[in-house]
């Protein structure tokens, strides 16, 4: 046998970081099935606790039960498809097409850790964290540490001296101040840095701009830029991320010549969202934005216009996840549009406000009761009202689909949902990620972060996060100061 050969002097070696081992708890897996291939180079070991547990949450049609199966599944095609002993590991490089590259090991052995008087070993949670303080003394040069959604569970395993994390991989962006937010202020010097081989056009009753200049690289495609002072401009880009950028000049909505079913813009950001709610070239539109920021009355607006009045689509389709605030007041009576109208209060109220009575010199308005009311069957024909329950294997042709309070949603069925789009339909999602009411979400991992981060830049979705309040000065010093 070779001796290994002497490092060469003066040459440092190379310390290789020990391999880590990661201990999954179930939430893990009922969270995110694929999480399995989400640990790079570090090895997992799944606990006989974990497989048990993954078995009892199997059963039912929720998102949990789905995903306890789908865990299940990928771990029986892990092993099965594997000739390698699961004592020594299964390799994770192939049922991963190479995305990790660690092995799996699952708990083969009764394992008994001395654990402290005070926990008591019949609770899973205690037996996934003996598993992890065995493999600490089994493996003292390698770090092991516990990965749980559950905080409890987190808090004793540090207190017995034990490392434990949170699983953070399905979180689009750490800290929500990242997120983008759609529009930008150019700075006061941006004509002067940009001026060079500057161009300018008209067409169609808009005026377009290339510039170049060091701003044009991070600007991107549908985000808006403004600037305020003596000759304001607010525009959008259309070419972007490159060394020159195009801008185009905005439609002014807050003008009443441009009213949108009676409804004009009452600050920058509202302008914003009208223009991208209106563009018939835009498929996918996302607002943000705290309450009274007017996001469903200016969406239903720009629906109803475009729906009875440019006959650009058949019908406005509204959907929202059915998470309560407080108590669950139990099943609900009737049809699914029945069951559904309970929850869109919201829609009610911002219906009220555009088919409001005609005022002195409102020509827009329909005159008297009867033709309010007849107004208000016309648009009640063509608003459905659909549950998330029975989207899936629907097409939506030329709709107009609405989806509100979007932030309950996870990733997973917010594309369920956009890819329901056919020909012809535009998407609009509605949410206050301050606002999460579903269990396990948060800002970083809601649905409506996801579809954000990862749709800006296409030249057919916008985005933008609604600033102002616009409801009464007691709900606007309400969202300040409580």
């Amino acid at each position: 046998m070779n001796a290994k050969p002497a490092a060469k002097p003066g040459k440092p070696t190379k310390t290789k970081k020990p391999v880590k081992i990661f201990v999954l708890d179930t939430n893990v897996l009922m969270h995110d099935p694929l999480s399995l291939f989400r640990f790079e180079e570090h090895d997992l070991f799944v606990p006989m606790m974990t497989l048990e547990e993954l078995d009892g949450n199997k059963k039912g049609m929720s998102e949990v039960a789905r995903n306890a199966r789908q865990a299940s599944r990928l771990l029986d095609e892990i092993v099965s498809g594997s000739e390698e002993n699961i004592q020594h590991g299964i390799p994770l490089t192939a049922p991963s097409r190479e995305l990790a590259s660690g092995r799996l090991f699952l708990q083969t052995e009764a394992i008994s850790s001395v654990l402290p008087a005070s926990l008591p070993t019949s609770r899973a949670d205690n037996q996934i964290i003996a598993v992890a303080l065995h493999l600490r003394e089994l493996h003292p040069r390698r770090p092991v540490i516990l990965v749980t959604k559950d905080i409890n569970m987190r808090i004793k395993a540090r207190a017995l001296g034990l490392e434990a994390q949170d699983y953070f991989n399905d979180k689009v962006l750490e800290d929500t101040d990242l997120l983008y937010g759609g529009s930008l202020e150019l700075p006061a010097d941006f004509w002067d840095t940009h001026a060079k081989g500057l161009e300018s056009w008209k067409k169609d009753g808009r005026t377009y701009y290339r510039v170049t200049g060091p701003l044009c690289p991070d600007l991107l495609v549908n985000e808006f830029v403004w600037q305020e002072g003596p000759q304001p401009l607010q525009a959008w880009v259309k070419v972007g991320a490159g060394r020159t950028a195009e801008l185009e000049t905005l439609t002014d909505y807050s003008h009443a010549k441009n009213a949108v079913w009676g409804i004009t813009a009452r600050n920058r950001e509202q302008n914003f969202a009208l223009n991208l709610l209106m563009n018939p070239e835009i498929d996918f539109v996302t607002l943000l934005g705290q309450a009274g920021t007017g996001k469903t009355l200016l969406t239903l607006a720009a629906a109803l216009t475009q729906t009875l009045e440019q006959k650009r689509f058949a019908e406005i389709i509204i959907t929202r996840v059915t998470v309560p605030v407080g108590e669950d007041i139990g099943f609900l009576p009737g049809t699914e549009e029945e069951k559904m109208t309970p929850w869109m209060g919201a829609l009610e109220d911002n219906l009220d406000v555009l088919n409001k009575p005609a005022e002195e010199g409102d020509k827009g308005s329909y005159t008297g009761d009867w033709g309010r009311a007849a107004t208000m069957d016309l648009i009640r024909s063509r608003i459905k009202i659909k549950s998330l329950n029975f989207m899936r294997g629907r097409t939506f042709l030329n709709k107009f689909l609405i989806i509100d309070e979007a932030q309950n949603l996870t990733p997973k069925q917010m594309k369920t949902l956009i890819t329901r789009a056919g020909p012809g339909t535009k998407v609009v999602c509605l949410g206050n990620i301050a606002q999460i009411d579903t269990p396990y979400l948060t800002e970083g991992s809601s649905g409506l972060t996801y579809v954000v981060d990862r749709f800006k830049g296409w030249a057919h979705s916008g985005h933008i996060t609604l600033q102002r309040g616009e409801r009464s000065r007691l709900a606007d010093h309400a969202a300040e100061v409580l």
